[in-house]
């Protein structure tokens, strides 16, 4: 086979590395063909919810609000981040085609990382988003303007971009003398610096520093909001008020399990499950890319009355 001729040929020393080859699962090898169905299938579920998702909310002006901006926001990196590894995923598992070029491995792990931080930076501004709502419901619309809703999300992004644009400088200054073979579906960084044969130490403090005081602090204020919110919504007279204010909450409660939930189980098992088989990191790994994408478009779509309404309304039409 002349695949594994360049795997073989890939163990090869050289400080200028100019392909990599991504192993897909490993220890799943043969089974390749049969994960693809369920990958392929999700990731397809992924393009066509986010995709109606950003239609319903463009073109159905009661949509035209702050907490559905921030929902379009959610869907466009959903779709980045699905579109930027799986389609290369699917080719190692039905193609074999494991070769990915250094600098495109260096553009996919610029996506993949700066988008994840994206990511929380929109939960993270839903979460402010409901409070406000909830807390502060007569100022919401002053507060929550246009202008500001694309200030925040020039915001994110540009700390995402201005984080993340060191790492293929960074990665690129290693000398790369061990095997060029990374085992991964996909380029992730800690993957790749694990090849390199000099000091990485930096490397590791900035993706450590990026990780816990970026997107962990993230993460912290969202649960700072909630519990803020949780207060708000207890300090209510009624109890229907409190189910309606808590109702409001529900579909970004689910967004955020559906994010975190496979990264904290990933960290989980890294850290602490040494004996578990590398195949189940990586399954894991895949997974964020995949069930978030595919999920957030269902959940708002069954808990959001308005974006339920105007889907049925959109596939009725198209079944004349």
């Amino acid at each position: 086979m002349p695949q594994q001729d360049n795997l073989s040929g890939s163990n090869s020393t050289g400080s200028d590395p100019s392909v990599f080859f991504l192993t897909g699962i490993p220890g799943l090898e043969s089974l390749h063909l049969w994960i693809s169905t369920p990958f392929c299938s999700m990731f397809t579920m992924a393009l066509l919810g986010n995709c109606t998702l950003l239609y319903v909310i463009k073109t159905e002006p009661s949509l035209h609000k702050p907490m559905f901006y921030f929902l379009a926001m959610l869907a466009v990196i959903d779709l980045v981040l699905s579109t930027t590894t799986v389609p290369k995923i699917l080719s190692i598992f039905w193609f074999n085609s494991r070769e990915i070029s250094f600098n495109t491995c260096l553009v996919q792990m610029f996506f993949l990382h700066s988008f994840f931080i994206m990511q929380t930076a929109v939960l993270l501004a839903m979460a402010f988003d409901r409070y406000v709502a909830i807390c502060n419901p007569l100022r919401y619309v002053t507060i929550l303007t246009n202008s500001v809703i694309a200030k925040i999300g020039l915001a994110a992004l540009a700390r995402a971009v201005l984080l993340m644009v060191p790492l293929p400088f960074l990665l690129k200054r290693l000398p790369y003398c061990r095997s060029h073979i990374i085992s991964h579906c996909y380029c992730e960084h800690m993957a790749v610096v694990n090849l390199a044969c000099a000091n990485t130490r930096f490397n590791n403090i900035y993706g450590i520093i990026v990780a816990f005081f970026i997107v962990g602090l993230d993460l912290i204020f969202i649960f700072l909001s909630y519990v803020k919110l949780l207060r708000a919504v207890l300090s209510l007279a009624l109890k229907d008020e409190q189910l309606k204010a808590l109702g409001t909450c529900g579909s970004h409660l689910c967004a955020i399990l559906v994010a975190y939930t496979p990264v904290v189980l990933s960290s989980i098992i890294h850290r602490f499950g040494r004996h578990v088989a590398p195949h189940v990191h990586i399954l894991l790994a895949n997974l964020y890319l995949l069930f978030p994408p595919m999920m957030n478009p269902i959940v708002y779509g069954v808990k959001t009355k308005q974006i339920r309404d105007r889907v049925r309304l959109l596939f009725r039409g198209k079944s004349f």
